[in-house]
């Protein structure tokens, strides 16, 4: 009999494909294009580049510091919805999954697709079936994202309604509200929705052939809510991965001159990371763009934006692409090391584990 193992998919490949490389055309055409809102403020500010070397030094390492602890939240919230009680995605695959993982997101594809790649292959390896991997992943994102658009939702609100501190231009305040009050509606709404192509299934329509898939999804966006609603321990690695990532844009300011308000701070760091959507490997060229666009229209001097972003970026971006690289060394060899301890054969596959706050202590859930 076949071992489970060979029925997993083998590693992503990191080779340049035909379709990677016009994806890699289509990153340089739009850095042109984003370059549209920086190359003005290099004109007439010759300076700007030589500011880059003469930031405060403690800023910069606090920067530093602030990113490490954004990590440490991803890895927090990965492990508290990843592991299932098998003791395979601990802490140390947890962190090797997350490093490797952002570091193929920003080199190899868009959105996250390279991560999320990565990580279904590491859970499918871990032992996992498709359909557990479907949830779980489901739970991380949505848990993670959730962060995303709730800021999304009280910065816009906040600095239209004068209750926050900034200037408040409609485009960048309540339009971006309304997007992520329509994604969190959308997100809560999946579990229904799998629900009613369940019944289609059943009833035999056509529609219903997709349930399968929906299923996991719903299963996912339930054991986020369920998560919500007894605060498990892992959301604060969500709140964490996310306040320290702005808070190093916050740093770079402060490194360069003045920071604006916090919450334009905040509003332009979530706009602009609205570009990681784009077909670009880690968005580059169009999250550095709208980052600065977005601080511009805020009224932020375009210099300071300018060298405040491309700092970040250097911390959020480039940095972690080399422990990212050695991480995926090290995964590589802790998944060898599963495969050479292969789980017991057994005639119907484990029930998956309800996400609880205590691994050991959860509950099969009928798939």
């Amino acid at each position: 009999m076949a071992s489970p193992a060979s029925h997993v998919p083998e590693a992503p490949s990191l080779r340049i494909s035909r379709r990677r490389a016009l994806v890699l055309t289509a990153a340089g055409a739009a850095l042109l294009a984003s370059l549209v809102f920086v190359l003005p403020t290099f004109a007439d500010l010759p300076d700007t580049w030589e500011r880059l070397t003469h930031g405060d030094a403690r800023w910069l390492l606090l920067a530093l510091g602030l990113e490490a602890a954004s990590f440490v939240g991803h890895i927090i919230l990965f492990r508290a919805v990843g592991d299932d009680g098998r003791g395979r995605v601990g802490l140390r695959a947890s962190t090797e999954i997350t490093l490797a993982g952002h570091a193929a997101t920003r080199l190899f594809a868009s959105g996250g697709a390279g991560g999320v790649a990565l990580t279904a292959w590491a859970l499918r390896r871990s032992g996992m079936e498709r359909a557990d991997v479907a949830a779980r992943m489901t739970t991380f994102l949505v848990l993670l994202y959730a962060v995303y658009m709730a800021a999304l939702v009280l910065g816009g609100v906040g600095l239209s309604a004068g209750l926050l501190p900034g200037t408040a231009p409609l485009a960048l305040t309540l339009v971006p509200a309304a997007f992520g009050a329509a994604a969190i509606a959308v997100a809560l709404a999946l579990p229904r929705l799998s629900d009613v192509l369940e019944r289609a299934q059943q009833r035999g329509r056509s529609i219903g052939r997709i349930a399968p898939a929906a299923r996991g999804v719903g299963e996912g966006v339930r054991d986020a809510v369920g998560m919500v609603r007894r605060l498990d321990w892992g959301l604060v690695g969500a709140l964490l991965w996310w306040a320290g990532d702005v808070a190093v844009l916050w740093a770079c300011f402060e490194a360069f001159g003045d920071s604006p308000a916090l919450a334009v701070v905040v509003m332009a760091y979530f706009i602009g990371m609205l570009a990681n959507m784009l077909p670009l490997p880690g968005g580059i060229g169009g999250v550095d763009g709208g980052m600065v666009a977005v601080l511009v229209a805020f009224g932020t001097d375009p210099a300071l934006a300018v060298v405040a972003v491309l700092a970040y970026r250097g911390f959020a971006f480039w940095l972690p692409i080399v422990p990212g690289a050695a991480a995926w060394i090290t995964l590589r060899h802790t998944v060898a090391g599963w495969q050479r301890v292969p789980e017991p054969l057994v005639s119907q596959p484990p029930p998956r584990l309800a996400l609880t706050a205590d691994p050991a202590r959860a509950l099969p859930v009928a798939a």
